[in-house]
């Protein structure tokens, strides 16, 4: 019996038993099988065997790794990770592409989603709060593609971010005031700018006597503060009901007294929700939203809008009405993550909300730009 197949009855053996598959356990699975194996040969298939069945298997030392934020299985050779640099090539790897589909799929169980051939996608959120998404062939051609975004348990301090580069020096302050000021702002990017690190560590700065109300589509918001209800939308089960929509989530946060209300990512209907909210007293509300430059985020917010049945002059009335600032991140091209300007909100002639930039990243500090007596005005006194 070659090893792969002895490894495979173990596995149908351990699957069958619904037992925990301790090293105890896996190492009489492999004995059951009648192949004599010395001590050293048992020990070291039935740690491969109990990496794979438990945990995050060959991917454990990466995800453990706090300087990794993405873990990215493209081939069962191919498995990538970012440290804050772009993506680097690792040496671990996979047996074959079936033992990749084979994590995908117990990774989607621990988080009580389906994938399989009838469903090939699931975006998930693990239970140590890791942000899972994996496509199945044919959908994804030639392997299934793993994607694992690592979720800290502790956020980020402002003077930290200063210390990463992040926030350039002195910016910090300006962070701060913002927030003492309950000022309404969203925090735009492109994907991995570092748009949830940047919001977790404001929603650090909110004062303790405060309630924050989280609404999220996957729970990974965690922001350093005594007084946080997180909710987390859900998607239909396998009939089709049971689904709960950030807009649902949304509306129902709003009856639980926030002093914070904290949409997780405007991707869609609740934007009309947010937007009456910070419109009728819900001052400090914030969120983040995808967009390749700040002055892209009203026309982001229009489509929105506009998908969700509110016409274009009403958006950009309560638009004007109800958001402050704009902070957007990027990534340059060695991967590191900056905050690149604050932009403030002005209507032009038309009736239509634009930004102004405001503050500029720079190396000894942000730089002034057109917008930062509007943006002094607004903190006012917090500055």
């Amino acid at each position: 019996m070659s090893t792969s197949v002895l490894l495979d009855a173990v596995r149908q053996r351990l699957a069958e038993s619904g037992a925990e598959p301790t090293p105890a356990r896996v190492a009489a699975a492999l004995r059951a099988q009648g192949r004599l194996m010395g001590d050293a040969e048992v020990l070291g298939a039935a740690e491969e065997l109990r990496s794979e069945l438990v945990g995050t298997g060959p991917l454990e030392p990466l995800l453990a790794d706090p300087s990794v934020s993405d873990v990215l299985v493209s081939a069962p050779d191919r498995v990538w990770v970012d440290r804050g640099a772009g993506l680097e090539l690792t040496a671990v790897t996979f047996p074959d592409a079936a033992a990749v589909r084979r994590l995908a799929q117990r990774l989607a169980a621990v988080a009580g989603r389906r994938l399989d051939d009838a469903r090939p996608w699931v975006d998930a959120r693990l239970p140590d709060g890791t942000r899972m998404h994996a496509v199945l062939p044919p959908v994804a051609v030639g392997t299934t593609c793993l994607s694992l975004r690592v979720v800290r348990p502790r956020a980020f301090r402002p003077e930290e971010l200063v210390a990463a580069g992040t926030v350039p020096p002195g910016g910090d302050a300006v962070l701060r005031a913002l927030v003492e000021s309950r000022l309404s702002y969203l925090i735009s990017g492109g994907t991995g700018a570092g748009k949830t690190t940047l919001l977790s560590a404001l929603l650090g700065l909110v004062g303790e006597r405060e309630r924050i109300v989280l609404a999220e589509d996957s729970a990974e918001l965690r922001p350093d503060h005594p007084h946080v209800v997180r909710l987390e939308s859900r998607p239909p089960n396998q009939e089709g009901a049971g689904r709960v929509t950030l807009q649902d989530l949304v509306r129902q946060a709003l009856r639980m007294r926030p002093d914070r209300l904290v949409v997780g990512e405007v991707r869609g209907a609740e934007v009309t929700e947010l937007l009456a909210a910070l419109n009728t007293g819900h001052e400090g509300g914030c969120g983040t939203v995808h967009a390749n430059a700040a002055g892209h985020v009203p026309a982001r917010l229009e489509a929105l809008g506009t998908a969700a049945g509110l016409d274009r002059a009403a958006l950009h009335s309560q638009l004007a009405a109800a958001l402050s600032v704009v902070l957007h991140l990027v990534r340059d091209r060695d991967g590191r993550r900056r905050l690149a300007e604050l932009h403030v909100l002005e209507r032009d002639p038309a009736g239509l909300v634009r930004t102004v930039p405001a503050l500029r990243w720079g190396v000894g500090g942000f730089v002034e730009e057109r917008g930062w007596p509007r943006l002094r005005e607004l903190i006012g006194g917090a500055w």
